[in-house]
């Protein structure tokens, strides 16, 4: 009955609206909407999401119907505090770091898989330090709550040692390289391109990597849940975009490797060594990755794992829930979109 009510009541309405538009002059409708708003975006450097550039200036957003201001940050972890604080709508982060977020009370959402790191990431040391055990004492710097502080925790884990054995400086990420290379700390946590940077220190050398510790570190396209729910069309350009910009990179490497590197400030030669390092997903692995499974390979295995982690290291206070956190609509509709 109530449903009932409401379509009446919306028959009478357009009705009445119709005859009061025939007893008007005619206007221009176009000039009664309005645009819509831009999606907010940031990235920051990692190779799995510098991608993002060749879109914009390939107007690869524009090609999907979607307007978007993406904001670079020399920062990642101003990024993440800047979509926790509702000043972005989406923003490229890791696994570990947006459930931490969301851990803190913001409502973020999983959309799409950029990357897995697969040695991008390091824990690299100063000469004389061979073994993980050789740790214990030593200082290292690492950007708090981080991917790459995550890593340490990982490794350290891994050796029956605990975050308590080493003094950990916390920096941001190219503070941290930078004090590195100046001799001012033992050992550094960072991603590329900051790795380039903390290898010209004499003798340093990488102790380990993500490459030790498959599927522990993803890293995806993240949205707010109001962005999810109020805009579902914008989100699913963003994920269409993803797939169109690899397409063109595939198709134009010589065009598509210098903006890369300019973007993550490194020559061209530098930024082909971290290819092996970064593992690009196709759609067929972004939708492997969102299904149940048993290993760090699945999203929601690897959700639940990271979260007790994090509590267990004191990162977060309680593990948070996690039943909303992936979303493979979209990616799902991409992948059916092709098969036509």
């Amino acid at each position: 009955m109530k449903i009932r009510t409401i379509v009446t009541w919306f028959t009478l309405f357009f009705v009445s609206l119709t005859i009061a538009v025939s007893c008007t002059p005619a206007t221009d409708v176009s000039t009664s909407e309005s645009p819509s708003p831009a999606v907010q975006m940031g990235f920051s450097a990692w190779p799995g999401w510098l991608p993002w550039q060749i879109a914009e200036e390939e107007q690869l957003f524009a090609a999907n119907d979607v307007k978007v201001d993406l904001k670079w940050f020399d920062g990642y972890l101003d990024s993440i505090n800047a979509l926790a604080a509702g000043q972005l709508d989406a923003n490229t982060q890791t696994l570990n770091d947006t459930i931490s977020s969301v851990a803190a009370g913001s409502d973020q959402v999983i959309v799409l898989v950029n990357d897995n790191s697969t040695g991008n990431d390091k824990i690299i040391v100063r000469e004389g330090i061979n073994a993980i055990e050789d740790l214990p004492g030593k200082t290292v710097a690492v950007e708090a709550g981080t991917v790459d502080h995550f890593l340490l925790l990982l490794g350290l884990e891994k050796a029956g040692l605990s975050p308590d054995d080493v003094e950990i400086k916390p920096l941001e990420t190219g503070a941290a390289s930078a004090a590195f290379v100046a001799g001012q700390v033992d050992a550094v946590g960072v991603f590329a391109p900051f790795t380039t940077k903390a290898l010209e220190r004499p003798g340093s050398k990488e102790l380990f990597s993500s490459k030790d510790f498959p599927g522990a570190i993803p890293d995806h396209l993240v949205v707010s849940r109001q962005m999810l729910e109020e805009r579902p069309e914008a989100v699913q350009a963003l994920v269409n975009t993803w797939f169109d910009t690899l397409d063109f990179m595939n198709k134009n490497s010589d065009k598509s490797l210098p903006i890369l590197a300019k973007r993550a400030g490194v020559t061209v030669d530098e930024y082909k060594d971290y290819d092996a390092g970064t593992t690009i997903f196709s759609i067929e692995e972004n939708l492997a990755a969102f299904e149940p499974g048993d290993d760090m390979t699945s999203l929601p295995y690897a959700a639940e794992e990271i979260s007790t982690f994090l509590v267990e290291n004191g990162l977060i206070e309680q593990a948070p829930d996690l039943d909303q956190l992936l979303d493979d609509r979209f990616v799902k509709a991409y992948a059916e979109k092709q098969k036509t």
